[in-house]
């Protein structure tokens, strides 16, 4: 069983910046893939962005370069830089991991607003 805590949520205006942590129970390099969904309000959970065990980066097409996600091996988490943030990007963030089977964090919010 993998367990996954997010961190990092918050309010932030329009153009400004996040940085989303997401710390495992297991060894973040021994796990296929991690990374992040979102779910705004109304709509289905999406993919953001998705890193895999020797470090290949998958993003979704509209947030490819204002988001980064990477790993912290000294932490132990997965990160998820969010710049250039927009009202459409405000959303539950979910960390999930894949070995074996599917892991999901609880969500931290993230509100873009002025």
């Amino acid at each position: 069983q993998v367990q996954l805590v997010e961190a990092g949520g918050g309010l932030v205006q329009p153009g400004g910046s996040l940085r989303l942590s997401c710390a495992a129970s297991e060894s973040i390099f021994s796990l296929n893939t991690m990374g992040w969904y979102r779910q705004a309000p109304g709509k289905q959970r999406e993919f953001v962005a998705r890193i895999d065990s020797d470090g290949t980066t998958n993003y979704a097409d509209s947030l490819k370069g204002p988001f980064t996600i990477s790993r912290d091996g000294a932490k132990n988490t997965v990160e998820l830089q969010m710049n250039s943030l927009k009202p459409d990007d405000t959303a539950i963030y979910y960390c999930w991991a894949y070995h074996f089977t599917t892991y999901w964090g609880q969500g931290t919010q993230v509100t873009v607003s002025s």
